[in-house]
């Protein structure tokens, strides 16, 4: 006879339910516990030390929020990493349990459950954590040190012609500490780019520091990236470096730039320009050795024929710019990056999940895709999650397809198909595209955003 393998822990409040949890599990596990509520969650698992947490989501029959789940969940993966948690939820709430899995747990079975199913999700989730217990903090350090020595590529450049150019150019400049300003709509990875930046330059072993410089309260500026001494204000206990410092060696990453104050953006320059910081409450200045990259979704040129930002500022952090368009506008990018997203979240989700219909295909395609490849990526995750099969379906994709591209006139038709066929026939090179047609090369970039091409 096999010996029982894995110890399963069961939070819920229903009497009922844990009683038929007991009599099915029991036969089939090591050792089987059963919680009525997490009160004494955290002592059952520091004495049990159970290999999966089964765990309802709901605790109370006047809330169903699902926050109590959500909470425990970051709860045992924060303190008992490891250990798999499965969700136990009522089909009203499987939002929810999506939320859940995001937030790293294993799987979700519905209730009424089907027994089968049930178990095999448990002993599936008792394997991975045998397999992975004891192993899961040094494989993954061993993994971020060699991808990092490697230069392992984060950022999908994809095939299209603006994305290619553009790694050229990147493939050039990564291994200098140019400053690099990102542009580009929410949503097509500048954030990306920047480690992959960091990632294959000389820095790599050093610091990236990312600062999200339109979040920091103005109060907080120059303490957030300057640091402070003791006693500097009323809540300074201690010493603190300031971001600049923490960077030193490495990157700073100054994120959404374009929403700084113009107040604070004299303050930034100023450092930037000196290479030195003075923390709040000092008089001593401290140097930085810094790699920068800036990134925004706003258009710093208008801006500063506007007012609203530094030109100075502008062109201390321009020396380098990387626009990366939007998805719509590198269609032939969509379909790599879906299979790309299906391969990785049906490997972190445990699901069977092998590639898309050609019916989910072509909904893809007819999407607009104004939150660029985060939405994508964000479509693709839950659909995976929730597939049943070994492939997505359009009912699986819960995107609106109304928004698809704006209609064209017969004449538009016609310029299009031209531009289309002149950069077909001069392989791409704007200039000469520009040229033959007649028309400026800004005009030209402004036909191709047009027409998504």
């Amino acid at each position: 006879m096999t010996k029982k393998q894995g110890k399963i822990l069961v939070v819920d409040d229903n009497a009922a339910v844990r009683k038929a949890l007991q009599l099915l599990l029991t036969p089939r596990f090591a050792e089987v516990e059963l919680l009525p509520s997490p009160a004494t969650l955290p002592a059952t698992m520091e004495r049990l030390n159970p290999d999966v947490v089964l765990l309802d989501m709901n605790f109370y029959t006047d809330i169903n929020s699902g926050n109590e789940g959500l909470f425990w969940t970051d709860e045992i993966l924060r303190r008992w990493p490891g250990t798999q948690v499965v969700l136990f939820t009522a089909y009203a709430d499987i939002n929810l349990a999506v939320e859940g899995m995001k937030r790293g747990a294993f799987d979700f079975v519905v209730k009424p459950w089907d027994n089968d199913k049930l178990v095999s999700i448990l002993e599936a989730a008792a394997e991975k954590r045998n397999a992975e217990n004891g192993k899961r903090k040094a494989e993954n350090e061993k993994l971020k040190t060699a991808n990092a020595s490697a230069g392992f590529p984060l950022f999908y450049w994809g095939d299209s012609l603006q994305m290619s150019q553009m790694r050229r150019v990147v493939e050039k400049v990564a291994p200098t500490d140019a400053t690099v300003l990102i542009t580009g709509e929410n949503g097509t990875g500048k954030d990306v780019l920047a480690h992959e930046i960091h990632a294959l330059g000389s820095r790599r072993d050093k610091p990236l520091v990312c600062v999200d410089a339109g979040a920091i309260v103005e109060s907080l500026f120059e303490s957030e990236l300057f640091g402070h001494v003791k006693g500097a204000f009323t809540d300074a206990h201690s010493d603190h470096k300031g971001k600049f410092e923490m960077a030193d060696g490495g990157t700073l990453f100054l994120d959404e730039i374009g929403n700084l104050p113009l107040h604070l953006q004299a303050k930034l320059l100023r450092a930037l320009q000196e290479r030195k910081v003075v923390p709040v409450g000092s008089e001593k200045a401290v140097s930085v050795d810094i790699r920068l990259i800036c990134a925004t979704n706003r258009d710093l040129e208008a801006m500063v024929r506007e007012g609203t930002f530094r030109q100075d500022l502008y062109f201390r952090i321009n020396v380098f710019h990387l626009h990366i368009p939007a998805l719509r506008e590198r269609k032939e990018d969509l379909l790599p990056l879906a299979e790309m997203f299906v391969a990785s979240f049906a490997e972190r989700y445990h699901r069977q999940v092998k590639g898309l219909s050609s019916a989910a295909v072509e909904k893809l395609r007819q999407h607009r895709w104004s939150g660029n490849v985060r939405e994508l990526q964000n479509v693709i995750e839950r659909a995976v999650i929730l597939c049943d099969g070994d492939q997505l379906e359009p009912s699986d994709l819960e995107i609106n397809t109304t928004n698809t591209t704006v209609a064209t006139t017969p004449l538009e038709d016609a310029e299009e198909q031209t531009i289309r066929a002149v950069l077909q026939r001069l392989g791409g090179n704007l200039s000469l595209v520009a040229k033959e047609l007649g028309i400026s090369r800004p005009t030209l970039y402004a036909k191709l955003k047009r027409y998504n091409i």
